[in-house]
């Protein structure tokens, strides 16, 4: 088995006398996801700053596959609204990309927008474009701030599915922020729950019936569960809609595209 792509352990942040994170440890693996989860102000901003080697750690190691490739998606965009800015210039302005510019657009739906200025697009719209620049670096790790931001509710599982999709074809490990677990529960590998000290880790279905977990987020209704943790037998098109669709009787279904 090769070597992970990051690793961090006991890792420790402080600003004075608090410590913003503390014994914190982290691992992740190509092809694999990972979530951090986390209330507001538990750290996790940090913790991956940290790992990306943005900020200095005062206590642990951290390490990192040697020439890692990183494409990061930040968690909004604020560009002038009298900056006339289309997506290809957006695009281009990441520098000469490391794969070919057309496949990263189809795969992530987004071809058709090219000469559509930034500011006319919708939420969903704008994160594929950000998830698309980030993919241009043909990236061994992608980090993903939040991705579903500004996103309305029909659009959000469509969006963790392509984040699937682009792993499985990529085969890239994907270090995915967000504060809301039952969303990505179906396509997450690992979960670490985050306040300021790692409280609980390990498979989604695991973490959700953990007291640490519980204590922070409190109890999941089992409904919301049942939706993301079944196997799904569908297929979508370029835009994340489902063109065909089998699952078992007695499972319900929620996704909306």
């Amino acid at each position: 088995m090769s070597a992970p792509l990051i690793s961090a352990r006991g890792v420790g942040v402080r600003r004075g006398e608090r410590y913003l994170v503390k014994n914190a440890d982290l691992t992740l693996e190509a092809g694999k996801i990972l979530t951090l989860i986390g209330p507001n102000g538990a750290g996790k901003t940090t913790l991956v700053r940290s790992v990306l080697g943005l900020i200095r750690i005062d206590e642990g190691v951290i390490e990192r596959r040697a020439d890692l490739r990183i494409g990061y998606m930040p968690q909004r965009l604020h560009i002038d609204a009298s900056l006339p800015l289309t997506v290809a210039r957006f695009l281009a302005l990441g520098g000469a990309p490391r794969v070919e510019l057309q496949d990263i657009l189809q795969l992530t739906g987004i071809a058709h927008l090219q000469q559509t200025t930034m500011q006319s697009l919708s939420g969903g719209e704008t994160q594929r474009v950000l998830l698309a620049r980030a993919l241009l670096r043909d990236p061994q790790l992608l980090v993903l701030d939040e991705p579903v931001q500004g996103v309305d509710v029909t659009g959000q599982s469509a969006l963790y599915g392509l984040i699937n999709e682009i792993r499985k074809r990529r085969q890239c490990g994907v270090l995915l922020v967000s504060h809301d677990l039952h969303l990505v529960m179906a396509t997450t590998d690992t979960v670490v729950c985050l306040n300021q000290h790692v409280c609980c880790h390990g498979h989604p279905e695991k973490v959700t019936s953990d007291p640490a977990y519980l204590a922070l987020f409190g109890d999941t209704p089992k409904p919301q569960v049942a939706i993301y943790t079944h196997h799904h037998d569908h297929q979508h098109d370029a835009h994340g809609n489902i063109i065909s669709h089998r699952h078992s009787a007695d499972c319900e279904h929620d996704h909306h595209a």
